[in-house]
């Protein structure tokens, strides 16, 4: 009897997801193209919210039927008592919304001869739902107008208007949308890979010389650790769930963050501009400010106040979808390229940890958290784009965004955007760096940055084709993080290097390294190195006499304890073995 009371119940939950599915209204955007019947201005385009369940609408303008309107907002449509006495015959009415279903307003203007019906409403545009039965007895489009575009026909064209109802098809995809994304993602990830591996190596070269102004400073390189990563993980994922849960209360700490991050990110890509230029370096007079005792140039001042005053533009206009993703775009590709110059991976180990650790992380939260929730929702989805009962309307600034530039009248309804997380650039662009070093440090013609950069391109391609065949949002990580792992990984097995690679060894000894990319006699150092451990002794070095450009290192014992060589013959790396 349990067994059979449990299977009972079972069946009885199946049953009513099975009913709940069915119930589920469709709801697609159409407009409406309304006409003044005296002439007069141009018609226009409004949004209405309709349910092809009731009927379809034609998708071309040219083909749907322009029917006169007629404003009967003064009545809700819910008895035969609300009907004018002639009724609505080959017109389209506009009703108030309320008191009673859908398919009571449609079922009274169909049966009084309505062509369509227009439900006027005030609040959230909702789709029109009724059950199978009422789709299959009702044959006139039904669909919802805003109040506010009702009291903009009325006060543009007059009271006697036309009207013709259409839903013209959005196209699967914006090529011009995902162009301009992928320019700034892998344009991005090229530059700021580039960018962190050149100034990496370069500071270590240069870290025995003198840095005597305070804007020539560059922030150290943080190198990541295996903990780092794991505390990294957990903070992330207690964050979106927090913003799940809390989305209006700690989105405006987020936008706060990125407002004071972007601006740093700003000044960071500018200021190396502003030095190049050769006037304007008038400093601070001498004062015992904080900071400013320094005497730091006047323009490096002025650059921080711009910078900080972009941000501050963008916070106050951020919801301006016009102009406004533009600005964000700019902040957000500057925080990125600052994060890549700041943040280091000291080797591929922790490149994979890092890249893995967080495709998992990615994939749970976009495919694995719709069976776990209520709405039956993705939570990284809903956070990314804003949940759709939030009060505050507002959306994480956390992304790249670029609105559809296709012309579809549609874009009246809703201005949708592609987005592109920061995480999808950062990640990958922090192993794109690490390639670049490594490039560097073996001498192989930016191989592997150029490959492992061409495949977060591939990647990110792939990413835009699962978008398109599965129409829902995708974890970009599920497709980058394989295509730039497995690239990376196989050309160092192909150059057989993947030992050195994995570790990261030659990193270590990059300070001791006789190679500099900026010096012109590189092979010179090469040379002295090959030549250290099979040095002749004393009595034949008189013989060999080398050339007056070679004296210099010789003396290794002084340079050991201190005494004054050129910085940039110092070979730390050298067995101190006795001096000839």
């Amino acid at each position: 009897m349990a067994a059979a009371a449990v299977a009972a119940a079972a069946l009885a939950r199946l049953a009513a997801a099975f009913l709940l599915l069915a119930a589920q209204v469709a709801c697609e955007y159409g407009m409406v193209h309304v006409v003044s019947e005296a002439g007069g201005p141009k018609g226009k385009d409004y949004c209405i919210l309709y349910n092809p369940q009731w009927a379809h609408l034609p998708l071309d303008l040219s083909k749907a039927s322009l029917l006169q309107v007629r404003d009967w907002t003064t009545s809700v449509l819910c008895s035969p008592a609300d009907l004018p006495a002639k009724g609505f015959s080959n017109q389209i009415p506009l009703v108030a919304r309320g008191n009673c279903t859908f398919y009571e307003k449609v079922r009274l203007a169909q049966g009084s001869g309505a062509r369509g019906l227009l439900i006027i409403s005030k609040e959230t545009l909702v789709p029109p739902g009724g059950n199978k039965t009422q789709y299959d007895e009702i044959g006139i489009p039904v669909a919802l107008l805003s109040y506010k575009d009702m009291l903009d026909i009325f006060e543009t064209f007059g009271r006697a208007v036309r009207a013709a109802l259409y839903a013209p098809k959005e196209p699967m995809l914006d090529y011009n949308n995902m162009v301009i994304i992928f320019i700034m993602a892998v344009g991005t990830v090229a530059l700021g890979g580039y960018w962190a591996g050149s100034r990496d190596v370069r500071k270590r070269y240069m870290k025995h010389k003198r840095d005597d102004g305070p804007e020539k400073h560059e922030d150290e390189a943080v190198d990541v650790t295996p903990v780092m990563i794991c505390v990294f993980v957990v903070m992330c994922c207690s964050m979106l769930v927090l913003l799940y849960h809390f989305y209006d209360q700690l989105v405006y700490v987020i936008i706060g963050i990125f407002c004071l991050a972007s601006s740093t990110g700003l000044y960071s890509c500018l200021s190396p501009l502003l030095q190049r230029l050769p006037f304007c370096r008038c400093r601070v007079p001498d004062n015992s400010l904080p900071y400013f005792h320094k005497r730091p140039q006047v323009r490096t001042l002025l650059l921080a106040l711009l910078c900080l005053a972009v941000s501050v533009v963008w916070g106050v206009f951020r919801n301006e979808d016009q102009w406004a993703w533009i600005l964000q775009d700019a902040l957000g590709i500057a925080f990125c390229l600052y994060t890549l110059k700041t943040i280091r991976l000291p080797t591929f180990k922790a490149c994979t940890l890092l890249l893995l650790v967080l495709f998992i992380y990615d994939v749970f939260f976009v495919f694995i958290t719709p069976f776990l929730t209520k709405s039956g929702n993705s939570i990284m989805v809903e956070v990314a784009t804003g949940p759709s009962d939030s009060a505050t309307h507002e959306k994480l600034p956390m992304v790249l965004k670029v609105p559809r530039l296709n012309a579809s009248p549609l874009a009246l309804c809703d201005r949708p955007f592609s987005l592109l997380g920061f995480g999808d650039i950062l990640v990958p662009g922090l192993l794109v760096a690490y390639c670049h070093r490594f490039d560097i440090q073996v001498q192989s013609s930016r191989v592997y940055f150029v490959a492992c950069t061409i495949a977060y391109g591939i990647g990110l391609l792939v990413t835009f084709m699962a978008l398109a065949l599965m129409q829902r949002g995708q974890p970009a990580l599920l497709y980058l993080v394989p295509c730039t792992l497995v690239t990376s990984c196989a050309l160092a097995l192909w150059r057989r290097e993947l030992g050195m690679f994995w570790t990261g060894s030659g990193f270590a000894d990059l300070p001791q390294s006789p190679w500099a990319p900026a010096s012109a006699d590189g092979p010179q150092p090469q040379a002295d190195s090959d030549a250290t451990p099979s040095r002749p002794p004393p009595g034949q070095e008189a013989a060999l006499s080398p050339p007056p450009a070679e004296q210099p290192p010789e003396p290794s014992a002084p340079e050991e304890s201190g005494a004054g060589a050129p910085p940039q013959e110092t070979e730390t790396g050298l067995a101190p073995g006795p001096s000839a």
